[in-house]
């Protein structure tokens, strides 16, 4: 392989963006559906975290795999970040069971990010079930930055979402005015966001994610239209059908995949998907050629 190769520009312009750090936990809060968050003191990560990162956690020393999550929350003042997961096995069961004070072993931030388009301020976030946290580090971003942001989140989830329920008072004239539920770090924002569930959630939309996120884009002049980009995580037959959606009103989309990893880092390619580039198809690794891709290279009609 020559010095010049794309895999080693790749693997090189990744030197000096990850950090290893012991994290110390500050907080754990335990949802329904065996979701939890956890924060921890990062500083190194939280100081160069954007949206669509993620972290590899070691979540007990008697587990040597460590385990991708995506990051919820960067707080550079105070080193702080959060992470969201539902408890799946022998790993996140550890870290979920994890105490106040204790220190934990994380490689990040890892990833490509989300870009926002200034040309395109109509942003509209849609997350499903553990896809959610990136969407609220997005929808963070936008609020603290200086550009004229609109962004509307939307998540969907078959289990109670990972937050208590409020009634939203800011208004969606283009949907029913039952459908009211939201998350309360949202509506604080001043974000509108609305619930999506087949599940009876009181306030939700009864469907899919990607049927509320039709409602409001048929809801919308031409010219509005033209200003929206959509941003996505979750499964992945949710981002196959929004990538159907964006096709269908011919707008921007990306998405953050989720996949197994085992190293994280781009080393082992073992979280490879397929993806079209402009010199026809490739493997691309999910951990450091993403997770954040355009939604058409790797959901092509």
């Amino acid at each position: 392989m020559s010095a010049s190769s794309p895999a080693i520009e790749a693997a090189q312009s990744n030197r000096g963006t990850l950090f290893v750090e012991d994290a110390t936990v500050v907080a754990i809060e335990d949802f329904p559906g065996d979701q939890c968050v956890v924060g921890m003191t990062a500083p190194l990560t939280a100081s160069n975290a954007r949206p669509g990162s993620f972290v590899h956690v070691r979540c007990d020393d008697a587990i040597p795999m460590r385990r991708p999550l995506s990051i919820m929350r960067a707080d550079r003042s105070s080193g702080r970040i959060d992470v969201l997961f539902k408890v799946v096995g022998d790993g996140l069961r550890a870290l979920a069971g994890r105490e106040v004070g204790d220190a934990i072993s994380l490689i990040g931030p890892i990833g490509r990010a989300f870009t926002p388009s200034p040309e395109r301020p109509r942003t509209l976030l849609i997350g499903g079930g553990v896809g959610i946290p990136p969407m609220i580090f997005l929808a963070e971003h936008l609020k603290n930055d200086a550009a004229s942001w609109q962004p509307l989140v939307l998540m969907g989830s078959e289990i109670p979402f990972p937050f208590e329920l409020t009634d939203s008072a800011l208004p969606t004239p283009w949907l029913d005015a039952q459908v009211k539920s939201t998350m309360p770090l949202l509506e604080g924002w001043r974000i509108t966001a609305r619930l999506a569930s087949l599940s009876d959630i009181p306030g939700s939309y009864r469907g899919y994610v990607t049927e509320l996120a039709r409602e409001w884009l048929r809801s919308l002049s031409a010219e509005a239209l033209a200003e929206v980009d959509i941003f996505a995580c979750g499964p992945t037959p949710m981002l196959q059908a929004v990538a159907a959606v964006a096709r269908e009103f011919a707008l921007p989309c990306q998405v953050s995949l989720e996949e197994f990893m085992a190293c994280a880092v781009g080393g082992c390619a073992g979280c490879t998907v397929p993806v079209q580039t402009a010199a026809g198809p490739a493997m691309k690794r999910v951990c450091v050629d993403g997770p954040v891709f355009d939604a058409a290279a790797v959901f092509p009609e």
